[in-house]
């Protein structure tokens, strides 16, 4: 029975491993900004195009804290937003966001200018912010498969309304149990300045810098080896070298023999080759110009605007859609629906034109219509 009894120093490491496995240092604590500032600052320009307004993303500040804490600091209602790994990390991670900040998300998802935010976030605004945070996070999570060299997935967001002043994060974390927290600022356009909070275990956030540290040790291992297969190359001496028959003709007779000393000066001359004639490079008609008789659709796009399912059917004879462009503001001209240009319309003889006044550089052109 003794026997199967544990001492006190197999106790003793076995708490000292799982307290270990809790605790995160300084330098975890800068890899995991380093891993939050790559993954989450791409997600501005994936924002950008479905807010249609310019996002700011802060670097992220990171710490320990836990759930008790986020209640005295922050008692008022919010949006959790859980983001599970399916493939490459095993575990997930919560981002929660200010009810106020997801209604401003949600109305500029749905078409608005981000000021209807006296409505409740009903079924659909839920799902545009979810499509929102989707995006966000499916961003970070290409950004992350790229740090660390593996394929990454995630499952859709689940989206719930919690108020951290009354509701439990229970089935997420303990309400003492340490757990770090990457906050951020979010900025879009002039209107809304949103601090989100990424909130992870402890153990998930190890294990990422865990493999970001292992990826790098790697990289430092075939560095040093390659530095030391180049220092193990043997020095050859002259006497080594074994004689060989050069390709070049030089001189038709055969050098004399000598036997090498150690005193003996040896001198060395650059080798003269035959000077050959240049020929003629042959031109060869390039790929582009094989195809440039194929026809292709050029649209010229007025503006564009979202509309619900409700608005559609309402549609009749008379209505006015609201595009989402300036009048005066330059159309868009694509062609086989990629954007090629920028114009105005004019009137020639009764018909509609466009004046082209910006175009891109005719690579990016060619790369939009491939």
């Amino acid at each position: 029975m003794d026997e199967q009894l544990l001492s006190s120093e197999e106790i003793r490491e076995l708490t000292e491993g799982v307290t270990k496995r809790n605790e995160i240092t300084k330098e975890e604590i800068d890899a995991l900004g380093e891993i939050g500032n790559i993954s989450i600052g791409t997600s501005a320009t994936t924002l950008y195009s479905l807010l249609r307004n310019k996002v700011v993303i802060t670097t992220p500040k990171v710490f320990i804290t836990n759930i008790q804490e986020l209640k005295e600091a922050h008692p008022i209602p919010f949006i959790s937003v859980e983001v599970s790994y399916t493939k490459g990390l095993s575990g997930s991670n919560i981002m929660i966001i200010k009810e106020k900040d997801a209604k401003i998300i949600a109305d500029l998802m749905m078409g608005g200018d981000g000021s209807n935010i006296d409505v409740d976030l009903d079924d659909m605004r839920m799902s545009a912010v979810g499509e929102a945070m989707n995006q966000m996070m499916g961003s970070a999570a290409t950004s992350l498969s790229t740090m660390l060299k593996k394929d990454i997935n995630i499952s859709p967001p689940r989206l719930t309304k919690i108020n951290l002043a009354t509701d439990s994060l229970e089935g997420y974390f303990d309400e003492l149990e340490n757990i770090v927290n990457i906050s951020f600022t979010m900025e879009v356009g002039d209107f809304l300045k949103s601090e989100i909070m990424q909130l992870m275990p402890i153990p998930f956030a190890k294990t990422l810098v865990e493999q970001l540290f292992a990826l790098s040790t790697a990289d430092k291992s075939d560095t040093d080896m390659d530095n030391v297969k180049s220092d193990e190359i043997p020095e050859t001496h002259i006497d080594q070298i074994p004689e060989q028959k050069t390709a070049v003709s030089m001189a038709e007779k055969e050098p004399e023999k000598t036997t090498l000393d150690t005193n003996t000066k040896i001198t060395v001359n650059p080798v003269e080759f035959h000077e050959f004639q240049e020929e003629p490079i042959s031109t060869q008609t390039s790929s582009l110009e094989l195809i440039l008789d194929v026809p292709l659709e050029v649209t010229v796009e007025l503006g564009r605007t979202n509309k619900t399912i409700k608005e559609i059917l309402e549609i009749s004879p008379g209505t006015i859609v609201e595009l989402d462009k300036m009048a005066g503001e330059p159309v868009d001209i694509l062609v086989n629906g990629k954007l090629v240009a920028k114009g105005e319309v004019v009137v020639i003889d009764e018909n509609f034109g466009v004046r082209i006044t910006e175009i891109i550089n005719s690579i990016d052109r060619v790369k939009s219509l491939q």
